[in-house]
Parts: structure tokens; C-alpha cells; sequence
């Protein structure tokens, strides 16, 4: 431990926790804290209680954490910094500890001295999980005795106390989520907090993060997180889970300080035609990005631009825009402040005006001194941004020529498409439907007046291995997009969306899948919009149709098709008179039964999709449709039991 960390650790005690006001509303309106009280809000409290151990890990004071599911969806967090500071607080009068976990907004983060930077909630974090538990304990080990309190519900009736001596020093808190507050579930996602930790982990390479799930005691998992790498390694990961080929064996990294802040850039191109540009201030994720992606930005495609004109691969008048050189692009930048300005309604986004010229001054003196000792990597990474560049000069001569020919064309509508006709978006639909039998029966079933059909025959362009100039000119993706009427890509415009809902209508089997995933392959990668807005629905036809005399009822999986079949027994439990008839395509069901079980809005159902993850969804397309088998085969057999009611 340097002097300077000694003069802080002995600096670091009761009289620098600063209260700034009181923990009454919390428990009125959590929303207002966590976000929601929902399965997000739920988890965020285990990352509020994990980031207080990573600031200490910031401060150079820890570096192990153990976070552990217990039973009943107990969660415990470990580890082994400093501890909080027990002495009497010189304001409240009482333990500062209790004052951390019991007023709103106290804390070491608040200019007493106790961090130079700090993520989490920046001080709340530790009294908002205390006030949504239905019980907490807290356990402080300061090198001499071991201190212990419990809360109920954010409250206390015993002070802190002494139960024991050690030379250990740490914090462990352990937590029960309020189920008068978490009405919708209480129960942690595994996979969910596996993600952020190990997140934090990359981000602070060197600390170890162990990882236990235990309210399985015939299996327990358990993984231990720990990455000398750093975000390095975070590169790595991405691109091996998502089965990506990189272009260059190692990935770049620069770093550099100004005054008190830092920054680090890892970054490594992949066989991909798309970027992943991850940002994060103070271990924060700045998902809206800010200035210091501003800046990477900014200085990277203008290192690119000067590699090129120094070395005479661009031609006089030419240059490489933002999205040529970030094509294939996987990077992470990490900076960690003294003070964060964060903006925007989810404050995602960094907005410190300084950090902007630190990192673009870092980023462009670095790299390129990088590309002139690699002069190798420099130059496959040019001539990816320079095939980028072409690709997209020709999507923009194929998207003029397809306005020209809209434009000169009086009826521009596809051939194939069925209209409806309501002409104003409210209220109105658009069925995508595999085939042309079953477009014939949604034709006939449909309702005119709102209800538009457009067939698509064969397998269509799989967009996650095309640029978008080869999506221009598509028969089988081109009649959507002009259905549609919002164009793609740079161009899109949701307010010339013809359509209310824009519903899949396929067939529940193999191909009908298939079609389904490369369709919104299709709207995630050039009609996000689409996708964020809630406008895109998957329908959902039925399996089966169980019958008996007149009587029919149709069953969407086999539970629900033995149970009608039990249902329509005779009094001695005989089924012999029971017919099932199983649906092997849409084209077999009649234009009645179309609309009766699949767009009739009174008896139908739909299912909407929704992208509350963004990164998840990329990566999930990148393995569904990209060229590496493995990834793709671990994703099925890891997600095959979500699917186990279809008969795929």
C-alpha cells in the first residue's frame, strides 16, 4: 500500500460520512430509485450492494468479492476492502455504519475524501437496498473486532454491536428483497447477474469476483470471475461468444491519464458487418453513450483517414466516413472520473464536456503510432473500412434508383400485397405470411377493412452475413420494405409507416421458424424502430384441433391439447370418439379456421416483440445467423428448454 493510500485509509472514518437528507419516500416510491419494481429493480439491488465493494476495489482497497444466492432468494455480498466505519457519527450520534444504511444520501462519496471515484447510486445505494429488504445484515470486520446490526425493513432496534474479534477487515451484507415491495417476483435471474459481474470484473481487471447460485443444493454453480486482462479480455469474450473471426490476433488497447481521470480503449475488428461500441464511466454503463464515445469516435476515423492519405491508399478528394471505419468494430471504453455528469431521461449518457479532447488526443496520438509499428493490422483494418465504403456508396445508388422507379411507378405497392382499406395507421395490420396458401386462406379469412396481406415465398436473404446495398433490389425483402413504406436503414422514417401492428404469421415448424428469426434478423438490423416502438408481433396459429361431434376446441401445445382431449371423454374416461387433427401448416387450415384461430382479434393470440436489451438481442442474432456452428449449437442446447412446448 503506497503512502497515499495509507493517509487515505486512516483518513477514511466516521466524520467523512455526509448526510445530505432522510429515507422517508423510499419505501413510497421505490420506482423513483431503482427504476422499477419490477424483475430489474429487483436485481439492481444486489448491483447497488456490489458496487460499493468495486469502489473500494476502485480505491485500491479490495480485491476479492463473493456474491451468493442462498436459499429462498437470500442474497449475500462479501468483501474484503476496508469495512465501513463503525465510530459514532459526529452529527446523527450514532454508528456511521447505521447512518450509511439508514439515511438517504450518506456516505463516503459526498467530498469527504473517502473515494475519488465512485459508481453505484453515488452514496444512496446501500439505505435503498436497506429500505426495500424485508431484513438486512450487516457485518463489519475493521482489523480488531468484528461489528453487527440487523434491519428490518430499513429500520433498526438494537444499535451496532460487537460480536467478535479479528484481524480481517471487510464488509459482508446480506438481504432479503420486500415482497410487499417486489409484488411481481423476488426470485434472481442466474444468467442476469452472471452478466453484470462479470462485466465488473473486466472492468477492473485484476479483481476476483466469485459468483455462487446455492438455492439448488443438488446444483450449485458457481463461477469465478477474474480477468488480469481487464477489458482486453472483455474484447475476447464478445467476439468468442458471438462466434466472431477477428482480423488481427491481438486487441489494441491505449490508456492514459489527464489530472485525475483516466481512460482505456480495448479494440479488435471481426468478419462482421457490424459495430459493438460498449462506453462506461465509474464502471457505469453509459448505454446512450456521451462524451468520451464522442471523442473515440471522433479520432478514430480520423486516424484512419490520415493512415490512408500519409500512405497513399486514398484517392485525392475521398474520404472514409464514421460508419466505414467502425464496420466490424468491436470496442470497450472505459474512463473513471472524480465526478460524472450523467444526462438524459436514464441518465445513460456522460456528459462531462472535458472528457471529449481527453480522449480523442488519447485515442489519435495512440493508434496511430500503433498502426505505424502494425503496419499489418493497419492495413486489413483500412481495407475493411474501404470495402465498408464502397458497399455503402452502392446502397446509396440502389436506394436512389429504388425512389426513382417508386417515383415513376403509379401503383408502387408490391404486386403480391393484399391492401387494406382503411388508409389511415391506426388501428390497421399488416400480415406477413409464409407462403402462398396460406396468403390465400388470409386473404379470404381476413377482414378488408383493416387487415392488409402480404405472402413471401422461399428462404429469404439472411441479412446478418449482407451489407444493406444487397437488401436494395431483394425480391423476397424489397416487397416488405415497400410495404411498409418507411424505407431502411439511415432512411427509415416510422412515420411513414403504413400499419398499425406488423405481424409474422408462419408456420409452427422448422421453416416457419427460420422465416420468423430472418425477419427480424431483418427489422433488428435496418428497422430497429419497428422493433423499439412496439409495432412487430409474432402470431401464433394453433397446433392442433380436438374435436368431438360439433364440438372443437383448438390447442396451441399438447398440454393444452390432452387436456381438451380429456375434457370431451365420455363419463367411463373414453376418448375413442375423440378426433385430433394436427396442423402441419397454415395452408391446411380453411380461410374460417385462419381467422378464427389466428386473426381474429376477439380469439387470436399474439405475441408482441420487444427488445429490452439491446446488446442481448445483437448477440443472440450474431450467433442464430451468423457462419460458426459451435456458438450457435451451445445458444440452442443452452436455450432449449424455453422452446419445449414447440414441436420443432
Amino acid at each position: 500500500m503506497t503512502d497515499e493510500m495509507k493517509t487515505q485509509a486512516q483518513s477514511y472514518d466516521e466524520s467523512q460520512i455526509q448526510v445530505l437528507e432522510g429515507l422517508e419516500a423510499v419505501r413510497k416510491r421505490p420506482g423513483m430509485y431503482i427504476g422499477s419494481t419490477g424483475p430489474k429493480g429487483l436485481h439492481h439491488l444486489v448491483y447497488e450492494i456490489v458496487d460499493n465493494a468495486i469502489d473500494e476495489a476502485l480505491a485500491g482497497f479490495c480485491t476479492e468479492i463473493q456474491v451468493t444466492i442462498l436459499p429462498d432468494n437470500v442474497v449475500r455480498v462479501s468483501d474484503n476492502g476496508r469495512g465501513i466505519p463503525t465510530g459514532i457519527h459526529p452529527k446523527e450520534g450514532i454508528s456511521a455504519a447505521t447512518v450509511v444504511y439508514t439515511i438517504l444520501h450518506a456516505g463516503g462519496k459526498f467530498g469527504g475524501g473517502g473515494y475519488k471515484v465512485s459508481g453505484g447510486l453515488h452514496g444512496v445505494g446501500a439505505s435503498v437496498v436497506n429500505a426495500l429488504s424485508e431484513w438486512l445484515k450487516l457485518t463489519v470486520k475493521d482489523g480488531t473486532h468484528v461489528h453487527y446490526q440487523e434491519f428490518h425493513r430499513g429500520d433498526y432496534s438494537e444499535p451496532i454491536r460487537i460480536i467478535g474479534d479479528t484481524t480481517e477487515t471487510g464488509t459482508t451484507v446480506e438481504f432479503k428483497a420486500d415482497p410487499e415491495i417486489f409484488t411481481e417476483t423476488t426470485e434472481y435471474d442466474y444468467e442476469t447477474l452472471l452478466k453484470r459481474l462479470r462485466e465488473q470484473a473486466f472492468l477492473n481487471g485484476g479483481i476476483r469476483i466469485i459468483f455462487r447460485d446455492e438455492r439448488d443444493p443438488e446444483n450449485v454453480q458457481e463461477e469465478i470471475l477474474h480477468y488480469e486482462g481487464g477489458i482486453r479480455q472483455f474484447v475476447e469474450y464478445l467476439h468468442e461468444k458471438r462466434g466472431l473471426e477477428s482480423l488481427s490476433k491481438d486487441v489494441i488497447y491505449v490508456s492514459g491519464m489527464d489530472g485525475d481521470s483516466f481512460a482505456e480503449i480495448a479494440l479488435q475488428y471481426n468478419d462482421s458487418y457490424n459495430e459493438m461500441i460498449l462506453s462506461f464511466a465509474n464502471n457505469i454503463h453509459t448505454a446512450d453513450g456521451g462524451t468520451h464515445e464522442v471523442g473515440f469516435r471522433s479520432a478514430l476515423t480520423k486516424v484512419i483517414n490520415e493512415y490512408g492519405k500519409k500512405f497513399g491508399l486514398l484517392k485525392d478528394g475521398t474520404k472514409l466516413l464514421g460508419e466505414d471505419v467502425r464496420e466490424g468494430l468491436t470496442a470497450i471504453i472505459s474512463v473513471k472520473l472524480t465526478e460524472c455528469e450523467f444526462e438524459g431521461q436514464t441518465k445513460g449518457r456522460l456528459g462531462n464536456p472535458s472528457v471529449r479532447p481527453f480522449v480523442e488526443k488519447l485515442v489519435t496520438e495512440k493508434l496511430m503510432n500503433y498502426f505505424e509499428e502494425n503496419p499489418t493490422v493497419a492495413r486489413a483494418i483500412f481495407d475493411k473500412s474501404l470495402s465498408a465504403q464502397t458497399a455503402r456508396e452502392a446502397a446509396k445508388k440502389a436506394r436512389e434508383t429504388a425512389r426513382r422507379k417508386s417515383a415513376m411507378e403509379s401503383a408502387s405497392l408490391p404486386g403480391k400485397l393484399a391492401d387494406c382499406s382503411e388508409k389511415t395507421t391506426e388501428g390497421t395490420e399488416l400480415y406477413i405470411v409464409e407462403g402462398d396458401s396460406a396468403g390465400g386462406s388470409a386473404k379470404e379469412g381476413r377482414d378488408r377493412h383493416y387487415q392488409a396481406i402480404l405472402p413471401l415465398w422461399g428462404k429469404m436473404l439472411n441479412v446478418e452475413k449482407a451489407r444493406i446495398d444487397r437488401v436494395y433490389g431483394n425480391e423476397k425483402l424489397m416487397p416488405v420494405v415497400t410495404a411498409l413504406g418507411t424505407s431502411i436503414g439511415e432512411d427509415f422514417d416510422i412515420e411513414k409507416l403504413r400499419y398499425g401492428k406488423v405481424i409474422i404469421m408462419a408456420d409452427a415448424d422448422v421453416d416457419g421458424s427460420h422465416i420468423q428469426t430472418l425477419l427480424l434478423t431483418f427489422f433488428f438490423r435496418f428497422m430497429r424502430p419497428l422493433i423499439t416502438n412496439g409495432k412487430v408481433y409474432l402470431a401464433q396459429p394453433p397446433l392442433f384441433k380436438v374435436s368431438k361431434g360439433k364440438k372443437y376446441k383448438y390447442a396451441f401445445d399438447e398440454a393444452e391439447r390432452d387436456k381438451y382431449i380429456a375434457e370431451f371423454a365420455d363419463a367411463d374416461g373414453n376418448t375413442s370418439k375423440v378426433n385430433v387433427q394436427r396442423y402441419k401448416g397454415l395452408g391446411e387450415m380453411s380461410s374460417e379456421q385462419l381467422w378464427e384461430t389466428t386473426m381474429n382479434p376477439e380469439t387470436r393470440s399474439m405475441m408482441r416483440v420487444e427488445l429490452e436489451d439491446a446488446e442481448k438481442a445483437d448477440e443472440i442474432f450474431t450467433v442464430l445467423m451468423g457462419d460458426k456452428v459451435a456458438p450457435r449449437k451451445a445458444f440452442i442446447e443452452k436455450n432449449a428448454r424455453y422452446a419445449q412446448n414447440l414441436d420443432v
